[in-house]
């Protein structure tokens, strides 16, 4: 039976969490398919996060151990993953799209006389073959994919495609896979350390993310009003971090970070595609904008045309009420 590959992306044995929308996608793809998925852990020892892999629906968790593997280098991610594809054979690599990834997986693939197929925001299983689609010219427009040559092929998914939570749980076997590492031709610096006040949005549960028609700075104090009463963190439009009203660390979409809270409420945004692909795949989106046609409420779960000013402060009332 062939078989699927997801990568399971950590630091020190600690879960970077979006690779569990990466089993999320190939745990479907394999459904579709009818293809067993296995994951791939490299590190330099018996990683604990491997009992905690093992919890999800895979046939089994591979820890590709090397003691040169105990800090991401792409020289020893690129010898590590070759070992294991050639030893497996897998027909599919399923890894989400990080910065981790886009720098080592089109290494292995070239030796492999393969290509990526990167940044896919969902696909299609039709006689047997997998339709991927791509966003591309900023999100404007969709490109269908369909992959050519022989296995395998490598596929990565665009954070907030496939929804962590929805990863379907199990019990598999975990095995240990000595692995060869080549000369390491770079040193990698400690990790760069944002500022305090810096927030990775993709973690963010909740959001509240504002546009255009917060009107002025000042009245983002609004905003953040009602992301504190439902604990939420505050994001923005690329217009507003452009003024400089929020730090660019807080702007959601094509040009800033994509994310799936569970809650997504939208503020003063129109609904342009660049902000939609950052956030369409958010749980619950509630959108509040005084123009009725404005595209956000295509895809709003819940709206209120109306205006912000008049409907916020209601709202922070009524939660306020709900918590007491």
């Amino acid at each position: 039976m062939s078989e699927i590959l997801v990568f399971i992306e950590h630091k020190d044995c600690l879960l970077n969490k979006i690779s569990l929308e990466a089993i999320a996608a190939a745990q479907s793809i394999g459904k579709d398919l009818g293809l067993k998925v296995s994951a791939v852990l490299p590190c330099d020892k018996d990683c604990s996060l491997a009992q905690e892999i093992a919890g999800y629906g895979l046939e089994k968790v591979i820890v590709a151990k090397n003691e040169k593997l105990g800090t991401y280098t792409p020289d020893g991610y690129a010898d590590a993953w070759e070992q294991v594809i050639k030893t497996i054979n897998p027909t599919y690599i399923v890894m989400s799209h990080t910065y981790q990834v886009r720098d080592f997986a089109p290494k292995v693939a070239a030796r492999l006389g393969r290509e990526v197929v990167g940044d896919c925001i969902r696909y299609s299983a039709s006689s047997g073959q997998l339709v991927l689609t791509r966003r591309i010219f900023l999100g404007k427009l969709d490109a269908d994919v369909t992959l050519g040559g022989e296995a395998p092929y490598f596929i990565t998914f665009q954070s907030g495609a496939f929804r962590g939570d929805n990863a379907e749980k199990g019990s598999a076997a975990v095995e240990a896979m000595d692995v060869s590492v080549g000369d390491l031709r770079m040193s990698p610096e400690p990790p760069f350390q944002e500022a305090k006040a810096s927030v990775d949005l993709t973690k963010s549960e909740v959001i509240v993310a504002v546009g255009r028609g917060i009107k002025s700075q000042e009245n983002l104090a609004l905003a953040q009003q009602l992301a504190d009463a439902l604990g939420a963190d505050l994001a923005a439009s690329r217009p507003i971090c452009d003024s400089e009203w929020l730090p660019i660390d807080r702007q959601i979409g094509s040009s800033g970070q994509t994310v799936a809270p569970k809650v997504y409420i939208a503020l003063g945004i129109s609904g342009a595609i660049q902000h939609i692909v950052g956030m369409k795949n958010s749980g619950t989106i509630v959108a509040i904008n005084k123009d009725g046609e404005a595209p956000i409420f295509d895809i709003a779960d819940y709206g209120i045309v109306g205006d912000l000013f008049e409907a916020v402060p209601v709202m922070i009332e009524e939660i306020s009420k709900a918590k007491s």
